[in-house]
């Protein structure tokens, strides 16, 4: 054979196998043309979710030269800001106040919240190793938009990521001043937009969905229709957009402008709304949001979910955190709902849905997840229930009572939003879990040491973490989504906000000695670090969830085993799972049921030998 026809048939078994190759390594359907969700149904994927709690000003500061200066963080606090203020170091002993702090004459839980220590999205995109490593598949970010504050729910702007959080903050306010921000033709993306959507992709190409906390029921009060207002008055084009009491007669000394704030902060202006009944603390009413703003935040939503307008949402965020969402008329939610989904039909909503009446009353979540709002909201009310229990002496342990708490909070559920429900037990706005298990009072009721002295804020005993990762294996087999507030996987602790907030331990950063401050009786010095054993145990639960289907996608059901152990199923098809817990402080034999053997563990916490299980242990079996 000569060698041209050699040649040829090379080349054509070369182009065979390269186009069979192709074949069998095709990309995963873009997440734009999946099979959309029903309408009233929350997506799969947010059923299958592992969550991660991400605040970026605390995550990791990625980039020194886009810190936060005076001029960009103006407005942001009730107190003047000191001339010599300056970003505080990532290692800073928390509770010790900065040389700018101390010329103030404030007292530590005034200046704390001045505090800027720098983290933006370069931050996360150099974490997102570890993230995947960690096994969450799901991200809930704390809000991003362009803001003062270190918090972000004083909006300067919606339609843009906050300045401080890209490369080029400078550039960036250029971007959003030359734009009519009313007007979504005008609008470009800023460098903080583009790094943002960079993070979306790759935290995407890693399996991970990305949504975002808004709060549409106020703007800060350097939102840039609120600021025509304090300008113009009544000849403001925005005066309808806001809940304004009196505008200001320019004819007296005195200035008469009123305007109703979120819970009276003069900083976070009310967005005017329409109400049909009445609005009452902790209650869902009827009624809408007047139409300009609510036209200006659709067309914020639709950027933030397709940011280069092609229709194609696999580069956008995926759902939406919906702050205080109580204080927003039901109509407009529905709307909201219906909008979001026309974009992306398997967008989820998450409701920030909390207290009727706090700290003893949770919000009933059921108004609010019928299937025509929100497809879940933060699932407080599965944690308050099991916090309790798992708080309790042994002579006070009756899981026929555990059963019935959790029962009667389930069944209001169709079995999707059970599995939607996003089971956190802490975040941004609570005390960190090790702290809030390791102390046994109320439910976020004089969480730190501000409020009750003798409030242990000091580093958790490794019993205290003991009764941590038990809960934690209750809340990785338990029905609905797990939820990590960042920190809790590295041993982090605190109280109530602010100290939940401190920034996260990074091993490559060196850290000063926290010191118990002067306001608490509890007395302690700790080197901040990463805690390996209590990352892997979320790692590896993270790994138990996804091995097992049964305890993504089953139901669930109580079984009684005695000697006061709380047991339960997860049922699906033949991949049955049973989840034994000890929350005693003695050990304790298993009577195992039928179609169940001592030989088929899954997974233990804590020790498991022989059919004993130990104190504050748990065991998973299989058929």
């Amino acid at each position: 054979m000569s060698s041209f026809y050699r040649w040829n048939i090379c080349s054509i078994l070369l182009l065979l196998i390269c186009f069979s190759c192709a074949d069998n390594t095709k990309t995963e359907e873009p997440l734009a043309t999946k099979t959309p969700t029903p309408f009233n149904e929350p997506p799969q994927w947010a059923q299958e979710a592992v969550w991660y709690q991400l605040f970026v000003e605390r995550f990791r500061n990625g980039d020194n030269n886009n810190n936060p200066t005076l001029t960009n963080i103006e407005g942001s606090w009730f107190d003047p800001f000191p001339d010599s203020w300056a970003v505080t170091g990532w290692g800073h002993d928390w509770y010790a106040q900065e040389d700018w702090a101390l010329t103030t004459g404030l007292e530590f839980y005034r200046t704390v919240q001045m505090r800027r220590y720098g983290g933006d999205f370069q931050g996360v995109l150099d974490k997102v190793e570890y993230l995947k490593e960690l096994g969450i598949t799901a991200i809930y970010f704390n809000p991003i938009n362009d803001a003062p504050s270190l918090h972000k729910f004083d909006a300067r702007n919606y339609r843009h990521a906050d300045v401080n959080f890209g490369p080029d903050p400078v550039g960036d306010n250029e971007i959003i001043t030359s734009e009519t921000p009313d007007d979504p033709s005008t609008w470009k993306l800023t460098s903080a937009d583009n790094l943002f959507f960079e993070l979306v992709n790759q935290l995407h190409d890693n399996g991970i969905k990305v949504i975002v906390d808004f709060s549409w029921n106020h703007t800060g009060s350097e939102f840039w229709a609120f600021k025509d207002v304090v300008k113009n008055q009544e000849k403001s084009l925005y005066k309808d957009w806001y809940e304004i009491e009196s505008f200001d007669d320019p004819n007296t000394p005195e200035n008469e402008f009123k305007y109703d704030g979120w819970l009276g902060v003069a900083t976070l202006p009310d967005i005017k709304k329409i109400r049909k009944t009445e609005k009452r603390p902790g209650h869902p009413y009827e009624g809408n949001m007047v139409q300009a703003p609510k036209t200006h935040i659709f067309n914020v939503a639709k950027k933030w979910m397709d940011p280069n307008g092609d229709g194609d949402v696999s580069d956008g965020i995926d759902g939406m955190r919906l702050d205080v969402a109580e204080h927003v008329p039901l109509g407009f939610w529905r709307d909201f709902r219906k909008h979001v989904r026309s974009i992306n039909p398997n967008f989820y909503l998450v409701g920030e849905n909390w207290w009727t009446n706090w700290p003893d009353t949770l919000m009933d979540p059921k108004p609010w997840v019928k299937g025509d709002v929100f497809d879940a909201v933060m699932h407080y009310h599965w944690y308050k229930p099991a916090r309790s229990y798992f708080h309790l002496p042994d002579s006070e342990q009756i899981p026929s009572k555990f059963s019935y708490s959790m029962d009667s909070v389930f069944s209001a559920y169709p079995e999707y939003t059970k599995r939607a429900m996003m089971n956190l037990g802490a975040s941004h706005d609570s005390p960190r879990l090790a702290t809030s298990l390791s102390n046994k009072t109320k439910y976020k009721y004089n969480a730190n040491p501000k409020a009750n002295s003798k409030y242990n804020i000091g580093p958790p005993s490794d019993s205290d973490f003991s009764l941590v990762r038990l809960f934690l294996l209750h809340q990785f087999t338990w029905i609905g989504s797990p939820h990590i507030w960042m920190g809790d996987e590295m041993g982090m602790f605190g109280g109530d906000d602010p100290d939940n907030r401190k920034p996260l331990v990074w091993d490559d950063i060196t850290f000063d000695k926290e010191i118990n401050p002067p306001f608490t009786d509890i007395k302690y010095s700790h080197n901040p670090k990463i805690r390996k054993d209590v990352f892997d145990t979320y790692k590896n639960l993270s790994a138990l969830r996804k091995e097992n289907p049964a305890l993504v996608n089953g139901t669930y059901q109580f079984i009684n085993i005695g000697n006061n152990l709380v047991a339960y199923e997860r049922i699906l098809d033949n991949e049955n799972r049973l989840i034994i817990l000890n929350t005693s402080n003695i050990k304790k034999k298993v009577n195992l049921p039928n179609l169940y053997s001592t030989d088929n563990v899954v997974y233990t916490q804590g020790t498991y030998r022989n059919g004993i299980l130990g104190v504050k242990s748990g065991v998973v079996l299989k058929y």
